[in-house]
């Protein structure tokens, strides 16, 4: 674990962040830890009451908890989110560096592009013509913005980030190495036994907040916009295709796919290595778990599942329906075994 920037007492922590504080003001707190591995200098979280003997047995400091503990014997801050607490807490001791206004001389800037005397241009990063860097920026070493594209306020590009021509990036989004926004989809016209490839001539529209993990590939609109609302959280190697269009605050894990033209709601969660199909739309609020393959539009909020071994298509066909028969008579089954049960009696 990397040395936090500075520590706080838990005094200074109760009045930045709130809760209620059981213990002694002046404590100081070093680090943040896991509740088994925290000792004295660090400060950790105890999430759900079925922790309570990891919590016991911690050397931790003091502890975030959702209830007060009496007899707990350490110091306790007290919070309704206690994870949440605990992730301001995190980033109070682990502060990003601030972002030093320069251009590294290998960098390459159009003359014609706009970059903020605030912005950090790091070693080798190229910037196209009439792009647009805001204010406080961060470009890692290598990174690719393209002509007229734009990387809105306090936004941080790690390292080989590339966004293609006509982008635009939000405010205070937070780019992981690797990731490619803007490339083109995938998708033609077949004619005379080959593909004919379609111009993509749309863009990718990135709200405010938005992160976007290492590796993660998305690509721009055959005609219209691929858009990512405003606080979307996108994990690592995952790939959003050609006129997605994904709601505010949905989140998708590692290896997800999801393909052209579908529509996802607004706090939805989608587990890693889910895949849902082109076209369709998830209604707010809904939850794919991981591996499934979505394969309709889902309309309803909730949790959807769904794992089935792999057949040629129409044996495939005939055994999801009948599998689904099962399912739908499962209850009327029940019900008339319940009734034998009871003429038995």
């Amino acid at each position: 674990m990397r040395p936090a920037v500075r520590s706080f007492s838990l005094g200074e922590l109760v009045d930045l962040l709130g809760g209620e504080l059981h213990g002694d003001r002046q404590r100081l707190v070093h680090q943040v830890a896991p509740l088994d591995s925290a000792g004295p200098e660090h400060i950790a979280f105890l999430g759900r009451d079925a922790y309570r003997s990891a919590l016991e047995q911690s050397r931790a400091g003091a502890i975030i908890v959702h209830a007060n503990l009496p007899g707990s014997g350490r110091a306790l801050i007290v919070s309704p989110n206690p994870y949440a607490y605990f992730v301001r807490v995190a980033g109070l001791l682990n502060p990003e560096p601030p972002v030093l206004g320069s251009v590294h001389p290998s960098a390459a800037v159009d003359p014609a592009a706009f970059v903020s005397a605030s912005a950090e241009v790091g070693p080798f990063v190229t910037i196209g013509k009439g792009a647009r860097i805001g204010e406080r920026v961060r470009l890692g070493p290598g990174c690719s913005i393209g002509d007229f594209a734009e990387v809105g306020d306090d936004s941080c590009l790690h390292g080989n980030v590339t966004i293609y021509a006509h982008c635009i990036i939000g405010l205070r989004a937070s780019i992981n190495a690797g990731a490619v926004v803007g490339s083109d989809g995938f998708g033609g016209a077949f004619d005379q036994g080959r593909w004919l490839k379609m111009p993509h001539i749309g863009r990718v529209v990135v709200g405010d907040d938005v992160e976007i993990g290492a590796n993660t590939t998305i690509d721009r609109g055959a005609m219209a916009d691929t858009v990512l609302s405003d606080g979307v959280k996108l994990d690592n190697q995952i790939q959003v295709a050609h006129n997605v269009q994904i709601g505010a605050h949905t989140t998708i894990a590692g290896c997800a796919g999801i393909a052209g033209s579908a529509r996802i709601g607004a706090y939805c969660v989608i587990g890693g290595g889910a895949i849902v199909l082109g076209h369709l739309s998830l209604a707010d609020r809904v939850t794919v778990s991981a591996g499934t393959v979505v394969t309709r539009s889902l309309d309803r909020p909730g949790r959807y599942s769904g794992i089935y071994p792999t057949s040629e298509h129409r044996v495939w066909l005939k055994s999801a329906v009948g599998v689904r028969k099962l399912g739908e008579g499962e209850g009327q089954g029940r019900g008339r075994s319940e009734k034998r049960a009871d003429k038995a009696e």
